[in-house]
Order: structure tokens, then C-alpha cells, then sequence
């Protein structure tokens, strides 16, 4: 049986959810054949990777799909390419807020997602959930998992193909957000994670990985 790590977040930024987290835990223990493995991770540069590392050890999955909270996005976005660059906006929960440092120092520059996220969107949009591809995973923490992830892929798990995805808002985290703040439901986030997990299992194709490109 192929295994299927998924992770999610910590809630961040003076909010008391996060639904990253609370969207992987809706998932079924089980989605087309494969074991689905439940993971939250600290919203914390380095121990965010670190955790991801420590569950690809253990686990030994096939697939690796780390979720984050992008609040203000309206559609669900995986993300095309982690960058080995930090510049927190804010701190993150332990208080570290690196400014213009590397994610891997003398690593690649740039790491291309090894899913298959064009299909991931248009299954997601095929079952009304609005989706599309992302082209940056921001300088945050979310971009530090996932340029990490990638460089695990690369460099030590070369059998384990990995990408992330963001996620909006959970709607009830909008409730004090301006007013046309977008949110999403918790249930249809969920959905929208298993229909990838469903695509990626589907995918015959792979995704050539180019690092170290900036074209």
C-alpha cells in the first residue's frame, strides 16, 4: 500500500485555528488505496522542516503534501516553486523572524514542485472547489517547509516526491476580518486536499524537477 504523509500547521499570527491542521485531520484515514499519514507541524522556521523530516523518516511515505494558510486567497493553490529564501513579515511562534537569509545555505536556488498540480487544480475545480496554481509560496514558514521538503527529496528520500499547498481561510476566521475578507468552508478545504491526494495517486506522468533555474 503506498502512504501519503500530510501536514499541516500550527495556528499562527494571533489566530486560534489553523486550517491547515484542521482540514487534514477532516481526512479519511485511507484515500484511493493509499494509507493517509496526519501530521501537524510547529509554525517555527527550521522546526517546521524538521518535523516533515522526522515524519519522512518514520513513515517512509511515497508522497509528501504539506498544507499551509495563505488568509486572503480565495481559491485552494498549490504551489509551483519553493525558493531558498527567508524574510519573515512576521515573527514566527517562537519569535525568530529571519530577514533576506537562505533556507539551505549554498543550496539551489529554486526547487520545482514534483506533483502534478495542474491536474490536482482541475480535479479540484471538476468538483466545484476553486483552485488554481500558485507561483510563489511567500519567504515565510510555508515556503521554508517547502523548499526543504523538496531538498529531502533531492538529496537523501529520492523516491519521495513532494510538494505544498495553501489553503484560505477556515470561514469562521473571517468573522473579525474587513469586510470581502475570502474564507473557505473546513469541510471543502478537506475535499479539496483528498481530490488532490486523488490526482497525484492517478498522475502516470512525473514532473521533470529543474533546480537551481530562475527562467
Amino acid at each position: 500500500m503506498k502512504k501519503v504523509l500530510i501536514t499541516g500547521f500550527d495556528p499562527f499570527g494571533g489566530e486560534k485555528i489553523n486550517p491547515a491542521y484542521e482540514a487534514v485531520k477532516l481526512l479519511p484515514d485511507e484515500i484511493g488505496g493509499a494509507k493517509i499519514i496526519k501530521k501537524e507541524i510547529p509554525t517555527v522556521f527550521q522546526k517546521g522542516p524538521d518535523a516533515v523530516y522526522e515524519a519522512i523518516q518514520e513513515n517512509q511515505p511515497n508522497f509528501v503534501l504539506c498544507i499551509g494558510q495563505a488568509g486572503g486567497r480565495s481559491q485552494v493553490t498549490p504551489e509551483w516553486v519553493g525558493i531558498n529564501f527567508r524574510n519573515a513579515r512576521i515573527a514566527d511562534n517562537e519569535g525568530n523572524q529571519p530577514l533576506q537569509t537562505s533556507v539551505v545555505e549554498n543550496g539551489p536556488e529554486a526547487y520545482f514542485t514534483m506533483l502534478p498540480v495542474f491536474r490536482m487544480v482541475e480535479k479540484m475545480k471538476e468538483n466545484g472547489i476553486p483552485a488554481s496554481v500558485s507561483y510563489t509560496a511567500g519567504t515565510y514558514v510555508c515556503n521554508d517547509v517547502m523548499y526543504s521538503v523538496l531538498h529531502y527529496c533531492h538529496t537523501e528520500f529520492k523516491d519521495l516526491k513532494g510538494g505544498f499547498m495553501h489553503v484560505p481561510f477556515a470561514t469562521e476566521q473571517t468573522v473579525n476580518q474587513p469586510a470581502g475578507t475570502p474564507g473557505m468552508n473546513l469541510k471543502d478545504i478537506a475535499k479539496a486536499i483528498e481530490l488532490s491526494v486523488e490526482a497525484m495517486l492517478e498522475s502516470d506522468t512525473d514532473i521533470k524537477v529543474v533546480s537551481g533555474e530562475t527562467h
